[in-house]
């Protein structure tokens, strides 16, 4: 996912004073040319089909490591199209497997839970957590069966950084491919809420309205633009992802501190583009993991992760993160809903391209890095 990328990002007190010279001069920060993407390659299923094998060669994030605190809690997800399952083991290692018995291929499990071994429920074949053949009901039906050779198809797997990575290329080098990716989710976040919707969008257009801040007060009018500012973002590249800082008028309440000792929470919004589906946005108290799964060139399957430091016992504080998730997702569903309608405007033949402006350099960098990408990919195939 994550190109060697040594570039280090600004300090809280450094993105601070640069929202600060924005504020004073009725400035944002701008990109060094604007965008044209192809309309066409939101609607071309060989463009999607292309994106995919993308996804599937590609080290990317699979879910949040908190979303498998415990031995026996697994996460059964479709990355790119592929079944896969990631599991906690007895041992506390996670481990990622093709979710498919390797009897008649049926899913091990799907959704997410907790369990003691992974049993097809086809016919019982039962798989202890490291992946191993553990059992199969009636064995002398399979005479020529070797079980120390037929247990689960292994992916390159990895947690770092609070996530969890996985390559379906089990030969893959994960350490070197995640050497970019800064400390995101800090040490004793825990899960608070997961879910999945579907989104009738291309997984681009969805991912798109979350990297720019130009929108912010035409269609958030009621919701995030009288608590934020129209047009008004720090954005930082590192490797082949991004960051955007999008501020919050309190962050004035820090104008005549100390900017050596500070706190930002409550005061902007991070929102990191992980290339090239993930986004990881900080809220107050909390953190937010979002993937992105493509499903056809219209529809995307939103996985979404919520966590936080804070304790179970702390109702307090917790019903206060609740409170501002539920604030959140008014936001949320203004996005989709301008999303979708973009979704539909492609259809209207008015444009053979979409354009992005300085503002929207984040947007530029995600086409820049997958045209790249594409052509690796083409590179490969001729090869």
């Amino acid at each position: 996912m994550i190109t060697n990328n040594k570039k280090q990002l600004l300090s809280d007190t450094e993105v601070v004073q640069r929202i600060f010279d924005h504020i004073d001069n009725a400035t944002t920060d701008n990109g060094n040319q604007n965008w044209k993407e192809p309309v066409n390659n939101y609607r071309s299923k060989a463009r999607l089909d292309i994106e995919l094998k993308i996804l599937q060669s590609r080290t990317i994030v699979f879910c949040p490591s908190s979303a498998l605190a415990k031995s026996g809690d697994y996460v059964a997800r479709d990355v790119a199209g592929i079944p896969l399952i990631a599991v906690r083991g007895l041992d506390g290692e996670v481990r990622a497997f093709r979710n498919a018995c390797r009897h008649r291929g049926v899913q091990l499990a799907e959704g997410h839970g907790c369990t003691r071994a992974l049993v097809c429920p086809y016919h019982g074949w039962a798989y202890s957590l490291d992946g191993s053949l553990r059992s199969i009901p009636h064995e002398h039906g399979f005479p020529d069966v070797d079980k120390a050779t037929r247990g689960l198809v292994a992916v390159a797997c990895l947690v770092s950084n609070g996530l969890v990575f996985i390559n379906q290329n089990p030969q893959a080098n994960i350490e070197q491919d995640v050497l970019s990716v800064p400390k995101l989710l800090p040490d004793g976040y825990r899960l608070l809420h997961s879910s999945n919707q579907i989104v009738k969008a291309n997984w681009k257009l969805h991912l798109e309205s979350s990297l720019e801040g130009y929108h912010i007060r035409q269609t958030h009018k009621n919701t995030f633009f009288p608590v934020q500012y129209d047009n008004l973002t720090v954005v930082e590249a590192f490797g082949e992802n991004s960051r955007v800082a999008f501020p919050y008028q309190s962050i004035e309440g820090l104008r005549h501190k100390n900017l050596t000792d500070i706190s930002v929470d409550g005061r902007l919004t991070y929102v990191y583009h992980l290339f090239p589906n993930v986004v990881i946005s900080t809220f107050p108290g909390c953190m937010q993991v979002v993937v992105l799964e493509p499903i056809d060139e219209s529809s995307t399957q939103q996985h979404s992760y919520l966590v936080s430091d804070i304790a179970k016992h702390q109702t307090e504080l917790l019903n206060a993160i609740f409170e501002g998730q539920k604030f959140a997702a008014k936001g949320a569903i203004e996005d989709l809903q301008i999303v979708q309608s973009a979704q539909r405007g492609l259809l209207s033949g008015a444009n053979k391209y979409l354009e992005f402006g300085l503002f929207e350099s984040a947007i530029g960098r995600l086409h820049t890095h997958l045209a790249k990408e594409i052509g690796r990919q083409a590179v490969s195939c001729d090869t």
